[in-house]
């Protein structure tokens, strides 16, 4: 379970679900939300446990922060199959009265990737009320806001989350959630919440590989059993909260051979411009490429940036082959100004699982 050494003073903290990273480490989580702190608070601290769930000794070889304003220690020894080792870290909390998100990159043997951990919160220079923190309101239970990001997932893999939410009512609330979209999970810790008190809201994304790239789960908070429809400055927003994630292939187990073996695009161009339209004047951009790997390339899924669009289907390309494809646009109640849309394929491509092509130009 995580260590908090130094807790916040706006709310306590609960372990989330577990994250399994290639097969060898198993950590409690990899975010902690120290949630709303004062800066008077000093120096915050966590505590990281990973457990090696493989059959080999487990090494930490490093720990990297993202600033000098992080300090870290982690298990230098080698932890053996079944025994967990820690990474503990010391936030500052001297830079100011802001959100804060630090990352510590850890390597360990045996994973081809380092793992990303992250401390995150808000700091305060002086005491806010929970209203004034959390103005996206279901009844009495209260938000920062609706829609929360999960952020990136492997196949095979799931990733969770955290946020902080908060009982405005004088009475203890049980939080519960239905029409919960399938490979979402979603709960508050403690439940029933304290009456003007907060909790965690811990929620856990599962890939699945009829989803690639964005895609949105959703579930409806229930407050003492009843639903409510969200306010924000007493209007009526959304009936449901919303998470982001984004899923892409797993390359993980790949050999160097395999690798070298695998398909590559290579783009004419990563830019389409427009040049200068009226406003509903409809865009065609047409994307090129050639692939040159040693695999058919195939793209899973097209996610455009962009209110109105169209996509054209995408080829699987062989070895030494062209193909194309079309973004349609509708730029009707696109806003006037340069403008920037991005189109994100996931694709089968170790050397380019991510492949970001961009439609320019200015709208009148």
């Amino acid at each position: 379970m995580l260590l908090c050494l130094i807790m916040p003073v706006m709310g306590a903290q609960a372990a989330s679900a577990q994250e399994k990273v290639g097969g060898i480490a198993e950590f409690d989580r990899t975010v902690h939300d120290f949630g709303d702190v004062m800066l008077s608070d000093g120096p915050l601290s966590c505590t990281f446990n990973v457990k090696n769930i493989s059959q080999k000794p487990m090494l930490i070889h490093s720990v990297v922060t993202s600033c000098g304003c992080t300090d870290v220690k982690w298990t230098r020894e080698p932890v053996m199959p079944g025994k967990s080792g820690s990474i503990s870290a010391v936030y500052t909390n001297d830079e100011g009265p802001y959100p804060f998100d630090k990352s510590l990159t850890v390597y360990i043997s045996g994973i081809g990737k380092p793992v990303i951990l992250r401390l995150r919160g808000i700091s305060h220079e002086k005491q806010l009320s929970l209203e004034e923190m959390y103005p996206v309101r279901f009844g009495s239970l209260a938000f920062r806001t609706a829609e929360m990001k999960c952020g990136n997932i492997e196949q095979g893999e799931s990733r969770s989350d955290e946020a902080t939410v908060a009982n405005l009512s004088s009475s203890p609330v049980t939080v519960g959630f239905t029409n919960v979209s399938p490979n979402l999970t979603v709960k508050v810790t403690p439940n029933p919440v304290p009456a003007r008190s907060t909790a965690r809201l811990q929620f856990s994304v599962k890939s699945d590989r009829s989803l690639w790239g964005k895609n949105w789960y959703y579930a409806t908070p229930t407050v003492n059993g009843r639903t409510y429809t969200a306010t924000e400055n007493g209007k009526e927003t959304v009936s449901r909260l919303g998470i982001y994630a984004f899923t892409k292939e797993n390359f993980a187990s790949m050999t160097g051979e395999e690798r070298e073996n695998a398909s590559r695009p290579m783009f004419d161009s990563s830019s389409y411009t427009f040049g200068k339209i009226k406003a509903g004047t409809p865009v065609d951009a047409t994307f090129t490429f050639k692939n040159i790997g040693k695999a058919d390339f195939r793209v899973f899924k097209t996610d455009v940036d962009a209110e109105s669009y169209s996509v054209g289907e995408i080829p699987v390309v062989k070895c030494g082959y062209e193909g194309s494809f079309k973004v349609h646009l509708d730029t009707a109640g696109m806003p006037a100004g340069e403008t920037l849309v991005i189109v994100t394929l996931t694709t089968n491509s170790p050397s380019r699982p991510i492949v970001n092509l961009f439609i320019t130009g200015y709208i009148e």
